[in-house]
């Protein structure tokens, strides 16, 4: 298990399923990024390539699956790997959840690729609020 107080592994029994923490929305939802990408390479990616981003959501479970989904589709269609965010917001808007961000990265060829994440998923996802503090857990499937 691993926990850097940011996002810490738990036991699944075919999948990886992670939580994440963030004194904030943005800050749990950046953490949870974070953790997807350390499950596809525990190298340091340089922060080279800027892309924006944005997702939408009918609750924060469907914004949280949208956004990392997005970063999937990076990987994937540009081989885009995620390193660190240079802004995120999240912000509701109608009935709907909304997220855009500006995220730094670089191309995924240049990094050992260690897990490969076919897709995220809704099975024991949430996103809630403990006190002051956020908490997301996602099962991705790998």
């Amino acid at each position: 298990m691993i926990n850097d107080n940011k996002f810490t592994f738990l036991p699944h029994t075919a999948d990886i399923k992670f939580q994440a923490f963030g004194k904030s929305l943005e800050e749990v939802f950046e953490n949870s990024a974070l953790a997807l990408i350390n499950i596809i390479t525990k190298e340091k990616i340089k922060a080279i390539i800027n892309k924006k981003i944005k997702a939408k959501g009918k609750d924060l479970e469907e914004l949280l699956y949208n956004f990392l989904e997005e970063f999937l589709f990076l990987l994937d269609s540009k081989d885009f790997i995620f390193s660190k965010f240079k802004k995120i917001k999240v912000y509701k808007k109608n009935e709907y959840y909304n997220l855009s961000a500006e995220v730094l990265g670089d191309d995924i060829k240049n990094y050992r690729h260690e897990g490969d994440v076919k897709a995220i998923t809704y099975h024991e996802m949430f996103v809630i609020k403990e006190k002051d503090n956020w908490k997301t857990q996602v099962v991705v499937d790998v």
